[in-house]
């Protein structure tokens, strides 16, 4: 194995990983910011406003994104599995 195979492989991982997680902590940013808004015009500071609606937010879209998720996962094995025949020979 030469360090460019490791290299590669590694910066398949974290994009990725990039590319799976960023809809779902974009949705949790893009809820915060306006949960934020509100507690700031209305001077309501709950610590179970922020937590509980960003938990339910996290776990739709986990739910909504699965296939998308699986579709990538899937993929990124198959390529690994086809480098590391390759890399045997």
């Amino acid at each position: 194995m030469t360090v460019e195979l490791i290299v590669e492989l590694l910066t398949d991982v974290f994009l990725t990983t990039m590319i799976i997680l960023l809809p779902i902590l974009g949705a949790s940013l893009i809820l915060g910011v306006i949960i934020s808004l509100f507690q700031a015009a209305t001077s309501i500071q709950e610590m179970t406003l922020t937590f509980v609606p960003k938990i339910i937010i996290t776990a739709l879209m986990v739910i909504i994104m699965m296939p998308f998720i699986a579709e990538k996962l899937m993929s990124l094995t198959i390529r690994f599995f086809n480098q590391f025949s390759s890399v045997l020979r």
